[in-house]
C-alpha cells in the first residue's frame, strides 16, 4: 500500500452509504488518512500536493464490511485439519496473505470471530501499523466453548459460569473487541453438540452477556438451534451469528415471536453465507430446494430485525476476495442492490458501533473507499469490478 498523503479522487458518481443519496460527477478529498471533504467535484478543492486519481463514468462508494469472518482458516475443503496441521509461521503467512485479498477486493473491515491469540491481534497490529494491507479488524479472540465443544481447537473451552466470566475478562484483556459465545453447536466440529443443540444454559450465556456488557464490549452468539437463539435474544446479546432457527434434523422452527423481540431490542441478525455457496445449493438442490435455506433474512428484514451481512470465510468453500458474490444473494432474495450496499456499508457500520469511523463518504470519517465501474444499484456484480481501494486513507496497490 501507497503511504498515507493528499489524495483528490474524482468519479462519475459518489454513493456516501444511506439509501438513495447519490452525487454526480463528484470528488473526495483524504488527508492524513480522513475524509476532508467529499461533494460534487467543483466543491472540493485540493492542495496542489494532492495526488490526484480520476475515474470517469465509475462509482466511488464506502468501503464493504463483511460481519463474520475467520482469517486462520483457508476455506478449503477441511480447513480446521489444516490449520491444526500448519505450523505457527505457515497459519501467519496464510492470514496476512487472506487479509491482503480482502481489502483489495474492497472489503476496508472485518470482524474476525474466532482465532487464537496472539495470532490475530499480531496481524491487526501489523495493519493497523501500515506494514502490512489488509482490513480494520474487530477481533473475538477465543470464543467461549464446552471442553469439546464447538471450534475448541481456538482455546476458549470452559466450564461453569466462573470460569466464563474468567475467559471474558482475559479477552478483554488481551484486546477483543468483542465477545463470542457458542450459544449453539456447529458442523465444524465433529464430535461436538450437534447444530440445533444448545452448547451452555440460559443461565450461563446471561453471566457472559453481563460480564461482556460491564467491560463495554459487544457479544456474538453463535446460534443455529431456535433454543440457543432464545437463550441469546434472553441475555440480551448484540448479534446472532447463523440464525438458522433449527430445532431437529434438518427441522427449522422459525419462530416469530423470538425475532420480534430482536427487532425491539436491534439484536441484528448475522445469517451467513460462503459467496459461492447458495449459488452451489441452487444448482444442487435447484431454485424451490435452495431458497428455503436462506429465506430465513428476507422473513427477519421483513419482522424488522437488524441484518448484516457476513461470508463466514475460512470455513469450508467460503473463500475470501469475493464479497460481491455472497451480496448477490441478498438481491436473489428480493432486496435491491442498493439496499444490499446499505447493508453491506453504513447499515453494517452502525450495527458494529461504528457508524463514527466508518460505513458512509462523509468528512471526519476514516477514508475507507471503493471505486467501481458501472454503477452498483444496477447490480451488486458491480461490486467485483474493483478500480480503486482505499483504507484508512492508505491506497491498496
Amino acid at each position: 500500500m501507497s503511504a498515507p498523503g493528499p489524495l483528490l479522487i474524482e468519479v462519475g458518481r459518489l454513493l456516501r452509504g444511506p439509501l438513495g443519496e447519490c452525487v454526480p460527477d463528484a470528488a473526495v478529498l483524504v488527508v492524513a488518512g480522513k475524509i476532508a471533504a467529499a461533494g460534487p467535484r467543483e466543491s472540493v478543492v485540493a492542495p496542489e500536493s494532492a495526488r490526484r486519481l480520476a475515474f470517469p463514468g465509475a462509482t466511488l462508494v464506502p468501503g464493504l464490511i463483511d460481519g463474520h469472518l475467520h482469517l486462520s482458516m483457508d476455506g478449503g475443503s477441511d480447513p480446521v485439519g489444516a490449520l491444526l496441521a500448519a505450523d505457527p509461521d505457515a497459519v501467519a503467512a496464510g492470514m496476512a496473505e487472506r487479509a491482503a485479498r480482502l481489502v483489495a477486493s474492497g472489503v476496508t473491515t472485518v470482524r474476525d470471530l474466532g482465532d487464537r491469540p496472539p495470532r490475530i491481534t499480531g496481524l491487526r497490529r501489523e495493519i493497523d501499523a501500515g506494514t502490512r494491507p489488509g482490513p480494520r479488524i474487530l477481533a473475538a479472540l477465543a470464543p467461549l466453548t464446552p471442553p469439546g465443544g464447538h471450534c475448541w481447537f481456538f482455546g476458549g473451552e470452559v466450564t461453569g459460569e466462573a470460569a466464563m466470566r474468567e475467559l471474558v475478562r482475559a479477552n478483554a484483556e488481551a484486546g477483543a473487541d468483542v465477545i463470542k459465545v457458542m450459544a449453539s453447536g456447529g458442523s465444524l466440529t465433529p464430535g461436538g453438540a450437534a447444530m440445533w443443540e444448545s452448547q451452555f444454559t440460559q443461565a450461563e450465556v446471561k453471566a457472559v452477556v453481563a460480564e461482556a456488557h460491564a467491560l463495554g464490549l459487544p457479544v456474538a452468539a453463535h446460534a443455529h438451534g431456535t433454543e440457543s437463539i432464545e437463550f441469546a435474544v434472553d441475555a440480551g446479546v448484540d448479534t446472532i451469528e447463523h440464525c438458522y432457527w433449527l430445532a431437529g434434523d434438518a427441522q427449522w422452527h422459525r419462530r416469530a415471536d423470538i425475532a420480534r423481540r430482536m427487532a425491539v431490542a436491534g439484536i441484528a441478525a448475522c445469517c451467513t453465507a460462503g459467496p459461492r455457496d447458495w449459488l452451489v445449493q441452487r444448482e444442487t438442490l435447484g431454485e424451490a430446494a435452495a431458497r428455503p435455506l436462506f429465506d430465513r433474512i428476507a422473513w427477519l428484514d421483513e419482522l424488522g430485525v437488524p441484518i448484516l451481512p457476513g461470508s463466514d470465510g475460512g470455513v469450508r468453500n467460503a473463500v475470501f476476495g469475493e464479497y460481491a458474490g455472497l451480496l448477490g444473494m441478498y438481491e436473489w432474495l428480493g432486496f435491491s442492490p442498493e439496499r444490499v450496499l446499505e447493508l453491506a456499508t453504513s447499515s453494517a457500520a452502525d450495527i458494529l458501533g461504528l457508524s463514527s469511523v466508518t460505513g458512509r463518504v462523509l468528512p471526519g470519517l476514516d477514508a475507507d473507499l471503493l471505486v467501481v465501474d458501472g454503477d452498483p444499484r444496477t447490480s451488486t456484480s458491480v461490486l467485483a469490478d474493483v478500480r480503486l481501494v482505499v483504507a484508512r486513507g492508505r491506497v491498496v496497490a
